[in-house]
């Protein structure tokens, strides 16, 4: 049972870290402290998807749900979470460039518009 809990909390810890990459920019317009935390996560989602790599943190789901006796699941988060739903079934390495392309695109045009801000 705690396996199963720790399995669910850390595919909700996975999705809040994949929605910060995303637009934690956002969030830095209110709270500029918050740059400090946003740009390497940015970063690290974004390597992790150009380089085509495994997140940490899938294998010790996996894990998790293996201990509780749930079925366990091939290939990354993104491919078996977010993918079904935002696309049709498969996560290649073109996939993954787009990905990481529009975590850097949207977060380059969160932190332009801050700079701009900045300067007013």
């Amino acid at each position: 049972m705690y396996n199963a809990i720790a399995a669910d909390l850390l595919l909700v810890f996975h999705l809040g870290f994949i929605c910060f990459v995303l637009a934690g920019g956002l969030l830095v317009l209110k709270w500029r402290w918050l740059m400090i935390l946003h740009l390497p996560a940015v970063a690290w989602g974004a390597l992790i998807e150009f380089q085509g790599w495994l997140c940490p943190l899938t294998p010790w789901e996996q894990q998790f749900r293996k201990a509780a006796g749930q079925a366990g699941y091939h290939g990354d988060f993104i491919g078996h979470y977010i993918m079904p739903v935002l696309y049709p079934p498969g996560l290649d390495h073109d996939t993954q460039l787009v990905l990481g392309g529009t975590v850097i695109l949207i977060n380059a045009i969160i932190y332009g518009w801050i700079i701009l801000r900045c300067r007013e």
